[in-house]
């Protein structure tokens, strides 16, 4: 079998580290998605990498980054990239297309860009028989997660959404104790970054997305994930706190919470569920903050995701909580990138194994569904962001999530506050 190829559309913190000219000051200086591949190619499994961005000048930069961070600092890895638009052209907004001309069908997609742009290059990508892995939110509407989907399934091809929750053990362990404790009754989640991150998302923060998005969308999609089986989401209310970013110039709310009833489909009990995140946030040990409290009507759980234990200080950085189960950054004794079972790492690993069996014609790409958040089970978290939004936009108004007769999600209705 040959090997399979990927090409990566974005170039931001996510792909490479690489952020307004240096490495990432975050906790992802590395980044997590070219590193992620060059450990594949390593292992024997892909072929070509490419990278398309909109500003070809920054190439020559992510280049040495990525050859400093990345390709010196670990034994045995090749960081070269085909790269799209040319290292003389400052903007061209559609150099993707020029990098998707050049995939062969099979190939994998990495989408990473503004999450406004996320439909339309995914379209583009799947179309041409490519199978595609998309930032969260994987798109912002309804109509354009159903037209996907359709797309997906039209042309064989696996969507799916890159939510590495779904590969902490942590979180994998709870969503399997919660199917054991019967009714969902409530949940409360927080997750936040510092106020650093509004100048890395200067570009797109409240123009391309909000933080509701960008952050709810990982414990909406594990709400939905954890209880989806026996539960549904019924109704949204949004609220938000505004200043901090409007002080800095950029047009987008601060905090945002999602309020939603849920119903237990069996009994017809009702949950509530409480999704809060934030970019407003005081630096502090961690880079995200990240924790949730569960409650069933036969158990709790609790998750701190931010903190197990683990401390560093150092005169440098100070004092910190790493979590190297999302990535190991530090080389092995030998010098030997050591990362394989973080699960930021198994996010992108899973994925590019589910491709090459249905490459081989081992699998087809309904058989991940339940194992990756694959575009036909990430339906209600696009459904419960898009309403947030909605919800917000419309002074507060209630969206109403509305199901057929077979129990399948229809549309939103909305009704003043």
């Amino acid at each position: 079998m040959s090997k399979l190829n990927a090409l990566i559309i974005g170039t931001g913190e996510y792909s490479t580290g690489y952020v307004h000219g240096s490495a990432s000051t975050s906790d992802k200086g590395a980044g997590v998605i070219a590193l992620s591949l060059f450990e594949l190619r390593r292992q024997g499994m892909l072929d070509v990498i490419s990278m398309a961005g909109t500003n070809g000048t920054k190439f020559p930069g992510i280049r040495e980054h990525l050859e400093n961070g990345i390709g010196k600092r670990y034994q045995g890895f090749d960081t070269t990239l085909v790269t799209y638009p040319s290292d003389e052209t400052s903007r061209d907004t559609e150099a993707y297309l020029v990098a998707l001309d050049a995939t062969k069908p099979g190939d994998m997609v990495f989408v990473f860009t503004p999450d406004d742009t996320h439909f339309t290059i995914a379209m583009e990508a799947v179309q041409r028989g490519c199978h595609v892995l998309i930032a969260k939110p994987i798109v912002k509407t309804i109509e354009e997660h159903i037209a996907l989907r359709e797309a997906a399934r039209e042309n064989g091809v696996l969507v799916a959404m890159e939510v590495h929750k779904r590969w902490d053990p942590i979180y994998a362990d709870a969503r399997d104790r919660i199917s054991q404790l019967g009714d969902f009754s409530y949940f409360s989640a927080y997750m936040s970054q510092p106020k650093s991150q509004l100048k890395t998302f200067a570009a797109w923060a409240g123009k391309a997305s909000d933080i509701s998005y960008y952050l709810n969308a990982h414990h909406v999609d594990f709400n939905v994930w954890a209880a989806g089986a026996f539960a549904r989401p019924v109704g949204v209310h949004a609220m938000a706190s505004t200043g901090v970013a409007k002080a800095q110039g950029i047009p987008t709310e601060d905090t945002i919470t999602l309020s939603v009833t849920w119903e237990n489909m069996a009994s017809g009990n009702k949950g509530t569920a409480i999704y809060t995140s934030s970019w407003i946030a005081a630096k502090s040990d961690v880079h995200s903050q990240q924790r949730f409290f569960y409650m069933g009507h036969d158990g709790e759980v609790t998750v701190d995701q931010a903190h197990r234990g683990f401390t560093t200080a150092t005169d440098e950085a100070g004092f910190a909580s790493p979590n190297p189960l999302f990535m190991k950054y530090a080389p092995d004794g030998h010098g030997r990138f050591a990362g394989q079972g973080g699960y930021g790492f198994k996010s992108i690993e899973e994925f590019a194994k589910a491709v090459e069996k249905i490459v081989a014609g081992q699998a087809e790409p309904a058989d991940f569904d339940g194992q990756l958040a694959t575009i036909d089970d990430t339906l209600l978290t696009t459904a419960v962001l898009h309403a947030g939004r909605k919800s917000l936009d419309e002074g507060g108004a209630i969206q109403t999530l509305i199901y057929d007769a077979g129990g399948g999600f229809a549309g939103l209705e909305s009704r003043p506050k």
